[in-house]
């Protein structure tokens, strides 16, 4: 604690300095200068006086510290024994916090009486089940992202799970990975047999060290690092169906069908039933099958929140017509069932009973209802969605073989597709019966034998026999039949790892029953000779099985650029060590990433392990891919990748890249990648996830628009007089929720450092600007230092209590003061009409536990703040009631002639970006006082409340995440991965992906085309840049492009500055001037040594006189 002594002076003489400041906005004269001057000359003696040691006391206490960990875990709560497992055998995950209030209202209900005391007792629990809700069982700081997702419940249900993955080859790897992260309770790893060197093209897990020993062994350590939490065993001998009864799920990967029926009828007949999975990943060929049972239920379809709508007006008819005001479109459709809440007038629609809706459109729908005989609808009413479950009967693999339904579809160009795959599986798994192995690459008399097979096994189908067989395809699918590809297995093991999970927690409608899936467009453009296919003894022979060795060269020699080492950078570091790509001589990966590592990534990104926490993500990330191949040439650095870092990314490190990766969250750092290649023309794989969703993009040169291109439409910011005094929903709640945080606990504090650092600076600066954000700066120094200022705990806690009353009944008081409820707008209308929502002044209550633990992380801020120590009695409900008891509140008086912005076009509110460290912290109080803010306020106007990490997630726009579909993700675009670097590929063989892995919904399609500009015979596109050599001048540029162009060019700038246009005669003096000269002297543009070239933007016409868009011209002038 610093002490501040003789500092009490300078801190008295603080607000005189500023008030004069303030006066000297009224006006400002010589005799205010001269009384400024004459306190800042004292400011400054004093300093001289070396009292310059309480101004840095001073600094220490305004600024907000973290908070560091407290001693809120207690062993003897893990509900287990002593080394940490829960009663149920698993690992306890996170302990739950008991705070010392509870400890001691326990103490204190031993001797206690009934009455208030009592009371005390009971608020304690509530205090600290508000602060520790839910966080009993699961670890909220490992999880937050996948809580995102699934939700509390389904956490739970996973937590309970155990699951059998039978097959440890690559596809086994990934959907143990995804089970382990997602944290379900065990994972058993079933191989009978040994790794081998053909295993390494897909296996992140095996090293050449583990050559010849049993799969699952050589995976289970690695696995466990993944999760702690989760348990991981093996099993190394024949499966018996009877052993399937310890599981909840099963997966099989490398199965034939005769043991996958004869497993699944046991599965499908079990009491209860267990979930039966098998997948296969065969070459560029893939599928997937369900069987959850005679009767599956569906919790949830599709994971997202229930849909509402605020109610205009219903009719008096049969059927009603309902209206919702446009604040919002409706999502509602035509079947769904809804309820009703705050109606007034027609009060028989509030009792709770869902309601079928038809007609649905963006602002009305038609209830299904008499409501002839209802009362009259005055006002008001929310209209909220309600979820069904779904029953799902599935067939056991025996009848679905021969009678499979629909099949989902993932690409609509290849709708008779499944079918045909249906059937090559099939035949293949005859083959490898018959002959006792996998059809060999590149032999055409395998793969005769195979469409045979195939053909047999169609002509006994029936009526569900096919008209015509793709002999072309299946011969495709007989030479890769035997390898397992990296991409390919990301892809499925992201997409089985999903259907696992729901199949353990129903959240998610789940694949019914057959996936079918093939990229043979990533083949090479070109024939391949047998000898391309021929195994070199090497890591990649699977994948040489399958694309030559020729593509092998080119993906080793490749330079790549990976932007970001997150979750998706993760994943793509794995796919692309497994690849080979940049690990020959001439190949190099870059990876970068300015970020460190956090517990809540370990959720996700898998390269990570807990000792990593607040290392280098690029470095570790980097590390780990190297150790998944120690052949990768890869350099790991920690720029973002930005205008401010062309020094490190200049021009020569892109024109030497051969293609780039994005794995980047957000918009702006992906606008600008895009720019860079669309600039020196390098392809670009674009990727991102939002919970279970996913998208990949393809920007290929000279083929397909760039990803700037299109933009998504900007997101509807809620009116300013909305968030501030008319909010109807919790989002409005928590904006203006972190809005107040801020600029209490943040940007205040910010202020007073800034003054007290340098006073007179400050208030130079204050009074040069002159503007209302000053003006209300200043004012607020004042009240921090002067009229707020705190120096004991008490105080903070003054503080906090004077908050609330000044938050939730003040305002409000003011406020329907001002709009009374029988208020109306100039056109007569109901100034409290929908979406507005009456608010009511909240009665603080000590024996509230909202309103207590909201003074109360209020008052630990505080205290931070202003450098003043926390008592221990803080958490103690009691004695913090008692210390609130203690404060004078005064009596409210309404003011007249209070101006409240009411106008909805205003829109200037303080938006979140994203939490940061400190708020993502839950040690710490800063989400506790933002989610408090947020509910007091909800409670003022009746919206329903959040809890903390709901009110984290909306405040903090937390981006929900799990790895099956980042895995997903990264496989498809790995997939095309093998194209780009292979070349020569049109158009339509790239693929664009959009992906729900809750629907579950797959849409590929080809990328769009970049956009064709034609001039007589030329043409162009965004992608191409004109280029001058040999440091042309003005006159030059212009010559060339009348010459070669054919046009006349009437405008040139460089940035934002003219450089010459005909319409200004004195440009004509810069016509024999260097072009480059003109764009230091004018434009003041710096070059730097390692720049060659400068970009001009050119204006041209033909010579009808009509305007031409050309491409950037770039001046090559070194």
């Amino acid at each position: 604690m610093p002490r501040l002594g003789f500092g009490l002076l300078l801190l008295a003489m603080a607000p005189i300095v500023v008030v004069l400041a303030l006066r000297s906005f009224a006006g400002y004269d010589a005799r205010a200068a001269s009384s400024l001057s004459l306190i800042l000359l004292l400011v400054v003696l004093a300093m001289t006086m070396k009292f310059s040691g309480v101004f840095s006391g001073l600094l220490h206490c305004m600024i907000p510290r973290k908070r560091g960990a407290t001693a809120e875990e207690d062993s003897s709560d893990s509900g287990g024994d002593s080394n940490g497992t829960s009663s149920d055998g698993r690992s306890a995950v996170k302990k739950r916090r008991i705070g010392a209030g509870e400890t001691a209202a326990k103490k204190g209900g031993e001797n206690s009486g009934a009455g208030a005391g009592e009371e005390r007792e009971q608020l304690a629990v509530s205090m600290a089940n508000l602060r520790d809700a839910n966080s009993v069982d699961i670890d909220e700081d490992l999880h937050s992202r996948q809580l995102a997702v699934y939700g509390r419940d389904t956490m739970r249900r996973l937590f309970a799970s155990k699951v059998l993955v039978s097959g440890m080859q690559g596809l086994g790897a990934e959907i143990a990975k995804n089970l382990i992260l997602a944290g379900v309770k065990s994972v058993t790893l079933h191989d009978e047999g040994n790794v081998e060197l053909w295993d390494l093209s897909a296996n992140f897990i095996f090293s050449e060290s583990d050559l010849g020993k049993n799969r699952a062994l050589a995976s289970v350590q690695k696995l466990q690092e993944l999760n702690n939490a989760v348990v991981v065993q093996t099993l190394t001998t024949k499966l018996t169906k009877e052993q399937l009864s310890d599981f909840q799920a099963v997966v099989f990967t490398d199965i034939n069908l005769e043991k996958a029926i004869e497993f699944d009828d046991y599965c499908h007949n079990h009491q209860p039933p267990i979930a039966f999975l098998k997948s296969e990943v065969r070459g560029l060929f893939g599928n997937v099958f369900c069987d959850f049972g005679p009767e599956f239920t569906v919790v949830d379809v599709d994971g997202e929140e229930p849909h509402t709508g605020i109610i205009a007006s219903i009719s008096n008819d049969n059927p009603a017509l309902v209206s919702c005001v446009d604040d919002e479109r409706l999502e509602f459709q035509d079947g769904d069932l809804v309820v009703f809440s705050e109606v007034q007038g027609m009060k028989e629609l509030n009792d709770g009973k869902p309601r079928k809706i038809k007609n649905a459109r963006r602002y009305s729908f038609v209830l299904e209802e008499d409501t002839t005989n209802f009362g009259a609808h005055e006002k008001g009413g929310i209209v909220t969605q309600v979820k069904q479950p779904k029953v799902l009967k599935f067939k056991p693999l025996r009848e679905a073989l021969n009678d499979p339904g629909d099949f989902l579809l993932s690409d609509f160009s290849k709708f008779d597709r499944p079918p045909l795959l249906h059937l090559a599986f099939q035949a293949l798994d005859k083959f490898t019966l018959e002959l006792g192995r996998f059809t060999v690459a590149g032999s055409e008399e395998d793969a005769q034998k195979l469409i045979s097979i195939a053909g047999d096994i169609n002509e006994n189908l029936g009526n569900g026999r096919l008209e015509d067989i793709n002999t072309k395809l299946l011969q495709h699918f007989a030479f890769g039949a035997k390898a397992v590809l990296n991409p390919m297995a990301a892809m499925f093991g992201g997409i089985v790892g999903q259907e696992v999970l729901k199949a353990c927690s129903g959240k998610f409608h789940p694949i019914f029953q057959f996936f079918y899936f093939d990229s043979v467009e990533s083949l090479p453009t070109k024939p391949l000779e047998y000898s391309e296919f021929r195994p070199l003894n090497s890591r990649y022979d699977a994948q040489i099985s399958v694309f030559g060795s020729t593509l092998q060269k080119k993906l080793e020699d490749a330079t790549v650029f990976i932007v970001g080492s997150g979750a998706l950078g993760c994943e793509f570091l794995k796919n692309v060590a497994l690849m080979g790509v940049s690990c020959g001589n001439q190949g190099k990966l870059t990876v970068t990433d300015d970020d460190v590592i956090e517990k809540s990534n370990l959720s996700r990104q898998f390269l990570f392990r807990d000792w990593n926490i607040g290392q280098a993500k690029s470095t570790v990330a980097a590390s780990a891919a190297a150790t998944i191949n120690p052949r990768l040439n890869i350099e790991a650095l920690q720029n973002r990748v930005g205008p401010e870092t062309e020094n490190v990314f200049d021009d020569a490190f892109w024109e030497n890249i051969s293609v780039v990766i994005n794995a980047l969250d957000n918009v702006n750092a992906r606008l600008y990648v895009d720019q860079r290649c669309l600039y020196f023309q390098k392809p670009l794989l674009e990727s991102g996830t939002l919970g279970a969703k996913c998208n990949t993009q393809m920007v290929i040169p000279h083929l397909t628009e760039n990803y700037g291109a299109s933009r998504d439409p900007p997101e509807k910011q809620a009116p300013m007089c909305t968030v501030h005094s008319f909010p109807h929903n919790i989002d409005h709640c928590l904006t203006w929720a972190r809005s107040e945080f801020e600029g209490l606990l943040e940007k205040t504090p910010t202020e007073v450092n800034a003054y007290l650092s340098n006073p007179s600076k400050y208030a130079a600066a204050m009074r040069n600007a002159g503007d209302a954000q000053a003006r209300d700066n200043l004012e607020h120094i004042v009240e921090c230092l002067e009229k707020e200022k705190c120096q004991t705990f008490q105080d903070c806690v003054s503080w906090a209590r004077l908050k609330f009353e000044d938050y939730f009944c003040t305002r409000v008081k003011q406020l329907i003061y001002t709009f009374p409820e029988d208020a109306v707008t100039s056109t007569g209308a109901p100034f409290w009409s929908a979406p507005k929502r009456f608010p009511h002044p909240l009665q603080f209550s000590s024996t509230d536990p909202a309103h207590l633990h909201f003074v109360t992380a209020a008052s630990i801020l505080r205290a931070e703040t202003f450098g003043i120590q926390i008592p221990d009695w803080v958490k103690n409900p009691q004695k913090m009631a008692e210390a609130v008891d203690r404060v004078t509140v005064p009596e409210f008086h309404p003011k007249e002639g209070v101006k409240i912005e009411t106008d909805e076009k205003a829109t200037n509110v303080n938006t979140a970006a994203s939490v940061d460290d400190a708020r993502d912290n839950d040690a710490n109080y800063h989400m506790d006082l933002i989610a408090g803010l947020a509910n007091m306020r909800a409670r003022n106007y009746g919206i329903p409340e959040v809890d903390k990490l709901k009110a984290k997630f909306i405040a903090g726009r937390i981006i929900p995440a799990i790895a099956t579909s980042t895995a997903m993700t990264t496989g498809l675009a790995c997939l095309e991965l093998y194209k780009v670097l292979d070349g020569g590929h049109k158009l339509e063989d790239y693929r664009n992906t959009f992906a729900n892995l809750a629907l579950p919904l797959f849409s590929m399609a080809e990328p769009v085309p970049a956009k064709v500009v034609k001039h007589h015979d030329m043409k162009w596109t965004v992608w191409d840049r004109w280029i001058l050599k040999d440091n042309p001048t003005l006159r030059e540029l212009l010559e060339w492009l009348k010459k070669h162009k054919g046009l006349n060019a009437y405008s040139v700038s460089c940035g934002n500055c003219l450089l010459y246009n005909n319409l200004f005669p004195r440009h004509n003096d810069r016509m024999d001037k260097k072009v480059v000269d003109l764009a230091r002297d004018v434009a003041k543009v710096d070059l730097p040594p390692n720049r060659h070239h400068l970009d001009v933007v050119v204006a041209c016409e033909d010579d009808d006189d009509n305007d031409v868009d050309i491409p950037l011209i770039s001046i090559y002038f070194r």
